[in-house]
């Protein structure tokens, strides 16, 4: 399937590049939410890449007890739907139990499923029943080719607009490495594969009981997904990851994602004639 098919309200499907999922980690405040899809949107437009803006409403995953994780969930669900109906974008954000998904459902386009609730089947059977896209990342523990069960409880329940999202595999306790093989292999399932890239170089458990990260990394894990043929690119990007209250430590400085985006458009253009066996 195409993203098209998938949303078929999202811009330049058919351009042939990449589509783009992009924004902050968590929902702050709207100010922050909107200068980043205004950036973003910017790009979208000058250089024809389809755009999903995203951020999560809370986060439902935090080592801490004390770590942040929200600034209140209608609040931030609100602010998603301004920023969809403004700039006339799809929206995506996290849901993590089957009672939050017709709520969240009522105000973005895509229900993402988090990597370490992908085999949860009622939350998979939930999102797919409200009919919105579902994108499923890969647990860090999965295989690639288990993500075919995942993706059979979104489809067998009536639900065809699924995506995949790879965003790295555990290496020991505290790094994450991207097997460029799974891309390859999740695509054979026949939907969008997506590469995660800012959370592929997550360094989790530290003993801070706030997760590191290389962002220094990202160009690096980006351009080689784009090189084996992934259809989607998923980056985090912030005004100033330094303050980010959420994830800061392997987002994208959000100056640094034009740059990105012309190097990744290079790629796609070189590759774009070969024919993956």
């Amino acid at each position: 399937m195409k993203i098209s098919e998938i949303l078929p309200d999202i811009k330049y499907a058919d351009s042939g590049n990449f589509f783009l999922i992009a924004g902050p980690c968590l929902v702050e405040n709207e100010q922050i939410c909107d200068s980043v899809a205004r950036r973003i949107v910017g790009l979208s437009e000058k250089y024809s890449i389809p755009f999903i803006f995203k951020s999560s409403y809370k986060k439902a995953n935090r080592s801490k007890l004390d770590s942040y994780t929200g600034i209140g969930d209608k609040e931030a669900l609100e602010i998603l739907k301004k920023i969809k109906n403004r700039y006339q974008i799809p929206v995506l954000t996290d849901i993590h139990t089957p009672e939050e998904v017709y709520f969240a459902a009522a105000y973005v386009d895509v229900l993402q499923i988090p990597a370490f609730l992908s085999r949860q089947t009622e939350l998979l059977v939930a999102a797919a029943k409200t009919g919105k896209t579902v994108n499923i990342k890969k647990g860090q523990f999965m295989a690639p080719l288990s993500m075919k069960f995942a993706l059979d409880k979104v489809t067998h329940s009536g639900n065809r607009k699924v995506m995949l999202t790879d965003r790295g595999t555990m290496f020991g306790y505290n790094d994450l490495v991207v097997d460029y093989r799974g891309i390859r292999e999740m695509k054979g399932f026949g939907h969008p594969v997506i590469l995660d890239v800012t959370h592929s170089l997550q360094q989790p458990n530290q003993e801070t009981g706030v997760s590191g990260g290389r962002p220094d990394m990202i160009e690096t894990i980006a351009l080689a997904g784009i090189a084996v043929g992934v259809d989607g690119i998923f980056i985090e990007t912030h005004p100033n990851p330094d303050k980010a209250l959420s994830d800061g430590t392997n987002m994208l400085a959000l100056d640094y994602l034009e740059i990105l985006l012309v190097k990744l458009l290079k790629v796609r253009q070189a590759v774009a004639g070969f024919e993956f066996r």
